[in-house]
């Protein structure tokens, strides 16, 4: 395939790139309509209990769900006045029509509750309409400007108020992570091609990615709903990818066009054939494993993280598209003026190009001299750095992972302060209106322990929806145990009781997780396996690869849970720990970091199985020559990965930066294995490992090595 394309290019540069143009204008126009398509909800499980409870509540009643807690406070009046609740009532009067199903307030409901313990603020509890979430954020937008009241000070909590905190604070956080971390990319691309040309080639391929992937995921959404964080995801691997495919195709093309005589008409043409048939190979395989390690994000029920495979696999393969179509076209028609512009320190200087013996080269053969030393002290210190996460407590999103001066945030903890402490409910709903039946249930649920009351919320005839109310955060192990306990109760005639509300939400999502994740995982590792066989032809390379990748990412988990769930750093970084992980994210950072250490890992046994394949013949004993193949193929990728590495962690470490724990947790996290990996596990574990293993490296039996010979995909 890739020899065919060759030819195309070698023939057809300027179609390639004339084509691209257009194709990209077009893809813009399209793609730049898809924040209007997005949805902003999808955090549940539709076969949950949580879920089922929630669409027969709608279904039966609207939904009673307290989706938004309204906060009224008067410097002077307090709730008894008059005056108040007339102000009040006035500002919940304009609240559109239709756009809510029940609005709850302590003059009609007589909770004391509902009143400050000052007197001077009340709650108004909101439940917004609409048949699924996506819905519901629409009516959202529609009811929160008309809540603000004449006369009164006004705050907004509630899960609602929180997920549209997280919304907007991500997409500002994200466009400030743009303007900082684009130029810090173009200024160290600099340093690394010392060719302002060549420095803008990454820039290229990762403004395409972004641009192409917005377009095929507006697509998508044609056929179901895709959540708005699709779109962070596009924008961390579409460039992030676009850096590591870039300095690869690059790399190789300015070392091949180095090697080739100044005056020689055709090396542009033999370099390009060259890079395409060997980085040009890595860069498609390392599509495949982001992109199928990506995909397994589609086997989770919840639309927050198939969007996130959508937004993935999409960057990824527009990514390597244009990696293999655009950028080598480009590089034709530039031929050696890739390196136009070049620094002035290196001004008169030939191309630097990587003999078998540098320093790269030196500390692979330092590590291969003390193998079993070397691997010992690297993986015990992983192991220790991964230790944290054994303890692991996860939750799910609540207002603490908003930025402490975020509204929603200021508003929960004024709820809190104002209102005594802090409680959490559960929605019940039992399929009889027997008056008897239900008294019977609902004395029986206020024996669960930690349970302050349950009362009736609502009733039909045949139907009715208790509450249970406990004293905690909805997100602690706690309130998820009284989850549990409400559930193992029979109901009435032994019915099934299926219960709702933001704890159970949270059972059923670590639930979910639990069941999904090692269909994940297997999805992950077998096409690891197989992509890694075909690649190189051996069975012990690619199982020592996801044994690689286990210990950097279980180091980068050990690492988030020691900070964000156990709470180290807080002032260093600027965030409230909640005590827990949310789940959803570490499935995230997974999906992502077994597809970039993959990355790295394919480039490096390239260039190893390349010298392998080159020694062939040699005469010498087969464990030095993999010893050696092993030193040369650390010198030809060590500066290009490390740079990689150090380019893709200016993109990630902006996600740092961000207001929102989770995001923050997926800065530090990616960015601890990314440096993990491309250090200390490439160039210092993987050739201790390789050296022990010496010829094994390359064995596959002989059924498998037959088939390989036959159908293996070879550098040519």
């Amino acid at each position: 395939m890739l020899n065919r394309w060759t030819q195309v290019l070698l023939h057809r540069a300027r179609y390639v790139v004339v084509t691209a143009f257009i194709a990209v204008v077009v893809a813009g126009g399209y793609g730049v309509g898809v924040f209007d398509h997005l949805g902003k909800g999808g955090f549940d499980d539709k076969n949950s209990d949580s879920a089922k409870e929630l669409a027969h509540e709608r279904e039966v009643f609207g939904s009673k769900n307290i989706d938004l807690i309204v906060l009224y406070r008067s410097t002077t009046m307090t709730a008894a006045d008059p005056a108040f609740r007339a102000d009040v009532e006035k500002t919940i009067a304009g609240i559109p029509e239709g756009t809510t199903t029940a609005i709850l307030t302590p003059w009609t409901t007589k909770d004391p509750g509902m009143i400050s313990t000052d007197k001077h603020a009340v709650q108004v509890l909101i439940s917004l309409a609409g048949k699924d979430q996506a819905r519901q954020s629409d009516n959202n937008d529609l009811v929160e400007p008309t809540l603000e009241a004449h006369g009164l000070s006004t705050d907004i909590a509630g899960p609602w108020a929180v997920y549209k905190g997280v919304n907007e604070t991500v997409a500002s956080d994200l466009q400030r992570s743009e303007l900082i971390t684009l130029p810090l990319v173009l200024i160290l691309s600099l340093l690394i091609f010392d060719s302002l040309v060549a420095a803008l080639m990454p820039v290229m391929v990762g403004g395409i990615s972004v641009i192409g992937a917005l377009a095929l995921v507006r697509v998508i959404t044609h056929f179901g709903e895709v959540s708005v964080f699709s779109i962070n995801v596009i924008s961390l691997l579409g460039m992030g990818l676009a850096i590591d495919y870039a300095l690869f195709i690059i790399s190789r093309y300015r070392e091949e066009l180095a090697k080739l005589p100044e005056d020689d008409e055709t090396a542009p043409k033999q370099a390009i054939t060259t890079t395409l048939q060997t980085a040009g190979r890595t860069v498609l395989f390392s599509g495949f494993t982001v992109a199928a390690a990506m995909s397994a994000l589609l086997v989770f029920p919840q639309n927050f993280l198939r969007s996130l495979g959508y937004g993935g696999v999409t960057a990824v393969l527009v990514g390597v598209a244009t990696a293999l179509t655009v950028l080598p076209a480009v590089l034709l028609l530039l031929g050696r003026r890739i390196d136009a512009g070049r620094m002035p320190w290196r001004r008169g200087k030939p191309v630097p190009i990587d003999d078998e013996h540098g320093a790269w080269a030196r500390l692979a053969h330092a590590v291969m001299r003390r193998p079993v030393i070397v691997m010992a002290v690297i993986i015990g210190f992983l192991l220790l750095v991964a230790s944290p996460f054994l303890g692991v407590t996860w939750g799910s999103v609540d207002y603490r992972v908003l930025p402490p001066s975020q509204p929603a945030h200021v508003a929960a903890v004024k709820l809190n302060q104002e209102f005594g402490q802090e409680k959490s409910t559960a929605n019940l709903l039992l399929e009889t209106a027997d008056p008897t039946a239900v008294a019977a249930y609902t004395a029986t649920a206020k024996t669960v322990p930690g349970v302050l009351d349950v009362r009736t919320v609502d009733q039909t005839s045949g139907a009715t929806l208790l509450r249970a109310t406990w004293m905690g955060n909805s997100q602690t192990e706690a309130s998820r145990t009284i989850v549990e306990d409400l559930r193992a109760l029979p109901g009435p005639g032994n019915e099934h009781v299926l219960i709702g509300g933001l704890s159970a939400n949270t059972v059923d999502l670590l639930a979910s997780i639990k069941h999904h994740l090692p269909w994940m995982a297997g999805i992950i590792v077998t096409v690891m396996l197989v992509l890694l066989f075909l690649a190189f032809g051996s069975v012990v390379l690619p199982v020592k690869a996801v044994v690689m990748n286990l210990l950097s990412i279980s180091a980068s988990f050990g690492v988030i849970t020691w900070i964000f769930a156990q709470g180290h750093l807080q002032g260093f970084l600027g965030y409230t720990s909640t005590g827990f992980l949310d789940a959803t994210q570490p499935i995230f950072m997974l999906a992502i970091l077994v597809g970039l250490s993959m990355d790295y890992e394919v480039f490096l046994l390239s260039r190893v199985r390349e010298q392998w394949d080159r020694s062939a013949g040699s005469g010498t004993d087969p464990n030095e020559r993999n010893a050696q193949a092993v030193a040369v193929g650390v010198q030809k990728t060590g500066r290009i990965i490390t740079s990689a590495a150090l380019l893709l962690a200016v993109v990630i470490g902006g996600f740092s930066t961000s207001g929102i724990v989770f995001m923050k947790m997926i800065g530090v996290g990616m960015l601890v294995a990314l440096l993990v990996d491309a250090t200390i596990v490439r160039a210092m574990l993987v050739p201790a490992t390789m050296k022990l293993l010496g010829r094994w490296n390359w064995w596959a039996p002989g059924p498998l090595r037959r088939a390989w010979d036959r159908f293996g995909i070879r550098e040519a």
